[in-house]
């Protein structure tokens, strides 16, 4: 019950979930930028290789917060639209 309700919450507050999805579009971007950078910007070396590591941690958190942004704009919406019908 404490996870519908949470569901619920999180479903009907679209903006935060868009600046959710903004967010993680931008940390991905971030992330991109580094391993653009250490690949072409820095010389090869341990300094180039951290920072595309760094990058590709950014990446996959970008990922994630931007996956859990749309996911709660669109089919938590769904789920809780169709869900209070029910009731």
């Amino acid at each position: 019950m404490r996870i519908r309700e949470w569901l619920h919450k999180r479903a009907n507050s679209p903006r935060e979930n868009f600046s959710l999805l903004v967010s993680g579009f931008g940390v991905f971007a971030l992330g991109f930028a580094l391993v653009a950078a250490g690949q072409y910007l820095m010389p090869t070396g341990l300094k180039a290789e951290l920072a595309a590591l760094a990058g590709l941690i950014l990446i996959g958190v970008g990922i994630i917060l931007a996956a859990a942004g749309y996911l709660s704009l669109s089919i938590l919406r769904i789920f809780s639209f169709l869900d209070s019908k029910d009731e």
